[in-house]
């Protein structure tokens, strides 16, 4: 495929599902019962516009950042999705050489397709997800590996007492297909469980419904990484986390795909950011698709964003080259945004340059 004629989001997209099949496509793109959630994340974004200034000066831009010491060639991270192997053979390994060349960071999923420290010999920056399990052994044991791996932060999902219930998934009996496993679980689910196309049910059955903030407090002792609660939208939650020893909060919704109706997370990213103030640090995912988006939630307040299902469509499109190409179309993006914006650096950025319709 000529990557050069993908020129945003959208063309990425189209090209991944004419590559993928489809019960996969059916798994990244849905959400979770009407879908109104996935939906209302793109349009959350639509609601906020800019202010701009002119006759500021904007020869020379300046969108670098760092987030908990992690530095950053602009404010976008790679989120952490799941099953990397079935949009290309080299999963998350690709995804994280793409990450690495873009110069940001890449946050690993526990549901990988990959070994976690496969994904750490790449030498990419990364972070890493997980589920604070029932069997608080596996929970441990994987902050144990990551730690060993030299991840840098563990981003706890806090919105997933079960997965949700989706149609598309529940139509196609989702399956994973033969010779891919959940690289990461093995010694929980067994090998062949691990590698068997019921896998992610055999996976969901170890999340915990009864966890609460003291079990984020545990997860926050057993390690000196930064701890970033992902899944929040509440201000008390935020505050919750915080008092929890959270290092911040990753504003999300799970892309849409657990609780629908839900607001988009453009909509509760400011009252998020105004309950953490100063204390920690606030990332945002949801919806975002354009450099625009990206500008607009540093405006809010968010520190980078993180963002899921484009690259996986970039990475089904065109691999390792795909999601490289994607990534610095959105740095492209979000450059030329600031330039017209009239803020030449992007730590001027703020909630004056924004405004949201009614």
């Amino acid at each position: 495929m000529d990557l050069d004629r993908l020129v945003n989001v959208d063309d990425f997209h189209a090209a991944a599902r004419a590559r993928l099949d489809p019960m996969a496509y059916d798994y990244y793109r849905s959400g979770a019962l009407g879908e109104r959630t996935l939906a209302e994340n793109e349009r959350a974004w639509g609601r906020y516009a800019f202010r701009r200034r002119t006759l500021v000066g904007v020869a020379d831009l300046d969108a670098r950042t760092s987030v908990l010491g992690s530095d950053l060639s602009f404010p976008v991270m790679v989120a952490p999705t799941a099953f990397h192997r079935l949009a290309d053979p080299e999963g998350e390994v690709a995804t994280a050489r793409a990450a690495a060349a873009a110069g940001t960071v890449m946050v690993a999923s526990t549901l990988a397709t990959v070994a976690l420290e496969d994904v750490a010999a790449t030498g990419a920056p990364r972070w890493f997800q997980l589920y604070v399990f029932t069997d608080r052994g596996l929970t441990r044991e994987l902050v144990e590996r990551a730690v060993a791996a030299g991840y840098t932060a563990l981003v706890p999902t806090v919105d997933t007492p079960t997965i949700g219930i989706r149609d598309a998934d529940q139509r196609n009996r989702f399956v994973l297909p033969p010779g891919m496993e959940l690289a990461n679980v093995t010694r929980v689910l067994g090998p062949d469980d691990a590698r068997s196309g019921s896998a992610l049910r055999a996976f969901s059955a170890q999340f915990d419904p009864s966890l609460t903030w003291r079990d984020i407090e545990w997860l926050a002792g057993l390690c000196d990484l930064p701890v970033v609660p992902k899944g929040v939208v509440h201000p008390d939650d935020a505050r919750a986390a915080l008092a929890s020893g959270a290092a911040g909060v990753v504003v999300s919704n799970h892309g849409g795909r657990q609780l629908d109706g839900e607001p988009g997370t453009a909509d509760v990213l400011p009252a998020v950011v105004d309950a953490v103030g100063d204390a920690g640090v606030v990332l945002v995912d949801g919806g975002i698709r354009r450099g625009t988006d990206v500008v607009k939630a540093v405006a809010l307040g968010a520190a980078a964003v993180l963002v899921g299902r484009p690259v996986l469509w970039a990475l089904a499109a065109g691999g390792q080259a795909g999601v490289e190409r994607l990534l610095g179309l959105l740095r492209d993006e979000v450059l030329d945004t600031l330039r017209q914006l009239g803020v030449p650096r992007l730590a001027d950025l703020g909630g004056a340059h924004v405004t949201r319709h009614p």
